[in-house]
């Protein structure tokens, strides 16, 4: 009897290690990997999923083929995302306003915290243009004019919380200053109001005005980020003038997901940091007006937590909301 159970019970060992290692030695990928992004093509988020997608294509060793899953500002493509199979064979582009931004003031139809992310893939600093043709050459001269007559002075954005809303709300309330937002529908129509000058400024991502302000026709007073931005390496940042907490950066990476096993995330997270690092890619990105950066899973996930801890409560008392 204790034999026929010794028997029984190596047996089953056996047989689970053979299934662990059969299961380990799975190769992944073996099929196209699919890659939602949220928004339409075209857009900065579009032409950075595309210009990642054929290198780490490359290390994967399949396809990466990009799928535009657009609206209900971006909500739609995360919820598709987070709802997807979880079997490695899907992953989708992360976006700000959708995790850190909407959930705040509005019912998303995903849980935020189950949200399974992979990596950083690059951030996109908010840069605050002024047209050429006003007086104010920096911002803090920007700053003391609107101080000197509150109510003034306005900033475009690209539709109620968007990142260019509640940039120029951050910076509202960090300088002291009052001034009038102005709801444009989308970047594109609030920076022809600039050019136009019915605004006097716009915190635009870096991607929209990179080509403007190289071509003269639009001024670059700051960064809103830590470090100077390479794309335009003589534009002071905002903590250079005084405001350490006018920080401004659209985190653009890959979420999986939920249950997308970790070693799956891991083995993706790592092929994504290796792509970064060819300068070809970089130097595309670059370009774009973004800044190459991967993370771990982790880091990924505290940045997000982070930046959704400081929009809510720029939100709130700001008392902002969709109307």
């Amino acid at each position: 009897m204790k034999t026929c159970r010794a028997f029984v019970a190596a047996t089953l060992i056996l047989g689970a290690l053979s299934a662990a290692t059969a299961s380990a030695a799975a190769p992944w990928p073996s099929q196209p990997i699919r890659l939602i992004v949220p928004y339409p093509p075209g857009g900065s988020v579009d032409n950075l999923a595309r210009l990642l997608a054929p290198t780490l294509g490359q290390r994967l060793g399949q396809p990466i083929v990009v799928e535009n899953k657009a609206g209900a500002s971006g909500t739609i493509g995360v919820d598709a995302t987070v709802r997807a199979t979880p079997d490695g064979t899907t992953f989708g582009f992360g976006v700000p306003g959708a995790i850190s931004g909407l959930p705040h003031i509005m019912k998303v139809p995903y849980d935020v915290g189950s949200i399974q992310y992979v990596s950083l893939v690059a951030r996109i600093p908010v840069v605050f243009v002024v047209n050429p043709a006003i007086p104010e050459t920096t911002l803090p001269a920007f700053i003391a004019a609107a101080k000197k007559h509150p109510g003034s002075y306005n900033y475009g954005s690209a539709g109620n919380l968007t990142t260019p809303h509640l940039a120029g709300e951050l910076l509202k309330q960090q300088a002291g200053i009052d001034i009038m937002h102005v709801p444009y529908k989308g970047a594109a129509p609030a920076i022809a109001g600039l050019l136009s000058r019915e605004v006097q400024m716009f915190p635009g991502d870096a991607s929209g005005v990179l080509g403007l302000i190289k071509g003269g026709k639009l001024r670059a007073l700051a960064v809103g980020s830590a470090q100077r931005f390479e794309g335009l390496p003589d534009v002071p940042t905002t903590a250079e003038l005084g405001l350490p907490g006018v920080q401004v950066d659209s985190n653009y990476g890959v979420i999986a997901p939920t249950g997308t096993p970790l070693d799956i995330v891991n083995r993706m997270a790592e092929a994504i940091a290796q792509s970064l690092q060819d300068p070809a890619l970089r130097r595309k990105i670059i370009d774009q007006g973004a800044v190459p950066q991967a993370t771990t899973p982790d880091e990924y996930r505290k940045l997000m937590e982070s930046e959704s801890k400081k929009w809510g409560e720029v939100i709130r008392r700001g008392n902002l909301g969709l109307q």
